[in-house]
């Protein structure tokens, strides 16, 4: 009997330890999928993730990276949610947008209330940051993985960016 070897698109996760809680980073082959605050489900495995996206998670949280250059795909949503979470590249580290902004910014204005049902969807938060979307009335909005998490986000930009101005 051969022993099954593991091929580059089979799916594993990694850990990295945030000041926001633990993240789950899916990849396929290099290539990240998902960044989760739960554990995903028993069929994937643990692997070891590209020591880049580690890095660069380091650098986000400790001195305020702003841009990613770790590889990304998507396994799904729609054309229309990930032409919104591409978008939110544009949001500036340590600002926010509101949800018609985004919605003007994909080309439907009318369609704020799609574009936030499009980020509860988002697979890669952090990297592709939903956590800058807020209420127009400057209230918070809401976030997937808890008002809490998107809270401490935006304090750690915002006072990381403030260190920088120093």
């Amino acid at each position: 009997m051969r022993k099954k070897r593991s091929s580059s698109t089979e799916s594993f996760y990694d850990t990295f330890e945030s000041p926001v809680g633990i993240l789950y980073l899916v990849f396929t082959g290099k290539t990240l999928r998902e960044v989760s605050f739960k554990k995903p489900g028993e069929v994937i495995r643990k692997g070891e993730a590209p020591s880049l996206i580690k890095k660069e998670l380091k650098e986000y949280f400790e001195d305020g990276r702003e841009e990613f250059t770790q590889k990304i795909g998507f396994t799904k949503g729609t054309e229309f949610d990930r032409k919104v979470w591409l978008a939110l590249k544009e949001v500036p580290y340590g600002e926010t947008r509101t949800y018609k902004w985004l919605a003007e910014k994909v080309g439907k204005p009318a369609a704020y209330r799609a574009v936030g049902r499009a980020l509860s969807r988002n697979p890669i938060p952090i990297l592709l940051p939903c956590h800058r979307i807020i209420e127009s009335n400057g209230s918070i909005g809401g976030y997937s993985s808890g008002l809490d998490i998107k809270r401490r986000l935006l304090e750690i930009e915002y006072y990381i960016k403030l260190a920088k101005k120093g």
